[in-house]
């Protein structure tokens, strides 16, 4: 793989990227150029002693406001809105997590994040938007945006239109396109680069925003493949232990301006996160590149025994050699993970089915709505509950759950049916996971089975 220039330094194959240093109008970068490995990355940046107990881990900083040793004159913090030691420190943390990433803003939630990124745009503004973007980004867009501040969005299939579709969708107030890669909850795969081609292409010069959430920064890192912006959902795998709401936004040094207009209106909206939270979810980025090893693993170990059951009819998981579109997964993985999936693989040999690519799935169980709810109730280990990327296991029905909001008719042509079940695959031990699916899914078959005849 031809290696990235990041900062005007190259990514190398042990999947080492440098993240450059900035720091202007209080916008938060990761101190100083590193050629340091992902997992030292996300224990050290950021978390530097502190300086006045040698503490190693940073201490919480509750403090809402700060002293001045004279009329703006204090030590970088007036009120925690607008800046907290804690905040910053998680901040530098994702900065340096992003590949290519060099700024970055931590949100009260995922949903403040969409916000504060669609309300920059301005009014009358048009957006293009994959069609099988996550609900609560739809609702938005279509219910409260659209309302607010008259945004216009076209929905595409960016998986499988063809550049003169996408073409045709541009207007000349398009502002960004929004992309999931993999979707939310098909798991549709979109090839960065080829949308950012056409958009830096458009006569409107459009952003590009990825929201990296089922990936994490562990498996994709959508700023080397030409992204503007980056999204996650912190809940989910950052944070990793289904204890923190929050959000964030990574960007590239050569976007400072942009960061500059979200920082503003950051602090001028107010939807940020607490110290406490920052403090949680900086502790669970520690472990992100353990954690996601193990639930990639897990989750390819799930998706064969899922391929093997006669009780489903199709398993969407990008990483088993049989989806159409694995070698676009393998394309797709961040320098770091390409380093890890050429291991897992090369010891696995022929026995590994594919490659660890995450920790979602979703399939589509035989039979229909009935059929998923008794899949959903008879797990043990596999929780049924909405959100996902914990270290435990998750199952939900997307159709009655996490997309309700999506009108029928778009969910029906999106492939979003009663049997489509969808699993946050934990770190648990995998042969208790797949004992689990495969109990679950006999159970669920008994309802179809007619009872055999007395003697």
């Amino acid at each position: 793989m031809t290696p990235a220039i990041i900062n005007g330094a190259a990514s190398t194959s042990n999947g080492r990227v440098p993240n450059g240093a900035h720091a202007a109008n209080g916008v938060h970068a990761a101190k100083k150029a590193n050629q340091d490995g992902f997992g030292t990355r996300a224990i050290h940046a950021g978390s530097e002693a502190n300086e006045e107990t040698g503490a190693v881990i940073p201490p919480i900083s509750l403090s809402t406001t700060y002293k001045q040793n004279g009329i703006g004159n204090h030590k970088g913090f007036e009120y925690s809105r607008s800046g907290n030691p804690n905040r910053n420190a998680f901040e530098t943390t994702l900065a340096a997590l992003e590949a290519g990433g060099a700024y970055a803003l931590a949100f009260a939630s995922g949903s403040a994040t969409t916000a504060t990124v669609l309300q920059s745009l301005g009014p009358d503004a048009h957006i293009i938007s994959v069609n099988d973007v996550y609900g609560g980004t739809f609702r938005y867009m279509t219910r409260v945006a659209a309302e607010n501040q008259g945004l216009q969005t076209t929905f595409v299939d960016l998986e499988n239109a063809d550049d003169d579709t996408i073409r045709a969708a541009f207007r000349p107030n398009t502002k960004l396109i929004w992309i999931e890669s993999p979707t939310n909850p098909t798991l549709r795969l979109i090839d960065i680069p080829r949308i950012v081609a056409l958009a830096r292409a458009a006569p409107s010069d459009p952003l590009v925003l990825v929201d990296n959430t089922f990936l994490s920064p562990f498996y994709s890192s959508p700023l080397l493949q030409g992204a503007d912006l980056v999204m996650h959902s912190l809940t989910k795998y950052v944070n990793g232990h289904s204890d923190v709401v929050m959000g964030a936004l990574v960007l590239p040094a050569h976007r400072a301006a942009l960061a500059d207009k979200l920082r503003f209106l950051q602090n001028a909206i107010g939807a940020v996160p607490s110290p406490y939270d920052c403090w949680l979810a900086q502790r669970g980025a520690k472990t992100l590149h353990l954690r996601m090893k193990a639930h990639g693993a897990n989750a390819l170990a799930v998706a064969r025994a899922l391929q093997r059951s006669p009780h489903v009819e199709e398993v969407i998981y990008p990483g088993l050699a049989s989806h159409p579109r694995n070698d676009l997964a393998y394309r797709s993985l961040s320098p770091h993970a390409r380093v890890f999936v050429d291991r897992y693989v090369e010891e696995h040999g022929d026995d590994a089915g594919g490659f660890p690519y995450g920790g979602m799935i979703s399939f589509r169980i035989r039979g229909g709505a009935a059929e998923a709810e008794r899949f959903l109730t008879a797990t043990r280990l596999f929780t049924l509950a909405e959100s996902l990327g914990g270290v435990e296991s998750l199952a939900e029905l997307p159709a009655q759950m996490t997309h309700g909001s999506i009108p029928p008719a778009e969910r029906a042509q999106l492939g979003i049916g009663d049997n489509l079940v969808r699993l946050s695959v934990g770190v648990e031990d995998a042969e208790d996971l797949v004992a689990d699916v495969e109990q679950a899914l006999e159970a669920a078959a008994a309802l179809s089975t007619p009872p055999s005849p007395s003697a």
